[in-house]
């Protein structure tokens, strides 16, 4: 007979195995999930579903969509994935590709990710092998008004939220930053309609007086929400204009096999849930 011991830990695993299939969910719709549809999906009671979206809310894994009344995932579980990967200085599946890039490129490549208000650098790969390197820490949050990387996050917004989160982080000056920092809003909108029309994002000489850079936003397949940033950066003069606008092919290429990689993908989906049959539809 099962004592309770046994019985407690089975209990405690329904629940994480439930939870987890309900961030899968959550992950393969970019424009969130009734608590209905996930009930009947998983085959678990209404009651027990609504407890355990309460808890992934509560805990900022997910949201509700009060207009709508459906649930997606915020951005913590991608964050939390990557910031924890980068600690580590090697993101596995995406590591290759960022590598591949630098080799080909010969400069810099780096993968910042959105967090809350911010773009937080967590991976790169150093394609320089000799005379000046850009070579700066991780876990930097990038200067959304004076780098390349700020400029391709922005361009995928409308002006009013670029402009607040600008205002929220402040200006970078040209004493502190490059002498081509945007110091005025004019300017700086002049720096992200470019990258709308361009379809990527360029910065020479705004972030340091000796640096240029190019990058690109991570669209989720899914969600079609920015989730990061990809970009190329190197001593100004190596990289001119032209240079940047000759590795721009490769860098969207780049971008476009990460985003395959990520979290949330269906290329990553499990294939258990087109099968999933999670205990006997019994409380918890």
């Amino acid at each position: 007979m099962p004592s309770a011991e046994s019985n407690a830990q089975s209990s405690y695993a329904g629940l994480f195995d439930r939870g987890l299939a309900i961030l899968e969910i959550l992950a393969s719709s970019g424009e969130g999930v009734a608590l209905t549809e996930i009930s009947e999906t998983l085959r678990i009671p209404r009651s027990a579903t609504h407890r355990l979206l309460n808890t992934l809310c509560e805990t900022g894994y997910a949201r509700q969509e009060h207009e709508r009344g459906t649930y997606v995932l915020t951005s913590k579980l991608l964050s939390l994935a990557f910031t924890h990967l980068g600690a580590d200085g090697m993101i596995d599946s995406v590591q290759p590709v960022l590598n591949r890039l630098a080799e080909e490129v010969g400069e810099l490549v780096r993968l910042s990710v959105v967090d809350e208000d911010r773009l937080t650098w967590v991976a790169r790969a150093q394609g320089a092998r000799s005379g000046l390197r850009y070579d700066p820490d991780m876990g930097m949050a990038a200067k959304l008004s004076c780098s390349a990387t700020g400029y391709a996050w922005m361009a995928t917004m409308d002006n009013e939220q670029a402009l607040a989160l600008v205002q929220q982080q402040g200006f970078g000056s040209v004493q502190e930053y490059g002498p081509s920092a945007p110091q005025t809003v004019e300017e700086l909108l002049s720096k992200i309609e470019s990258v709308r029309t361009l379809g990527y994002a360029l910065a020479i000489r705004t972030f340091a007086d000796w640096m240029s850079a190019v990058a690109v936003p991570l669209i989720h397949p899914v969600s079609r929400k920015v989730i990061g940033v990809v970009s190329v950066a190197g001593p100004a003069f190596r990289l001119s204009e032209s240079r940047l606008h000759q590795i721009a092919p490769s860098l969207i290429a780049a971008a476009g096999e990460i985003q395959q990689l990520i979290p949330g993908s269906p290329a990553l989906m499990s294939p258990r849930l087109t099968a999933l049959n999670i205990s006997q539809g019994s409380e918890v």
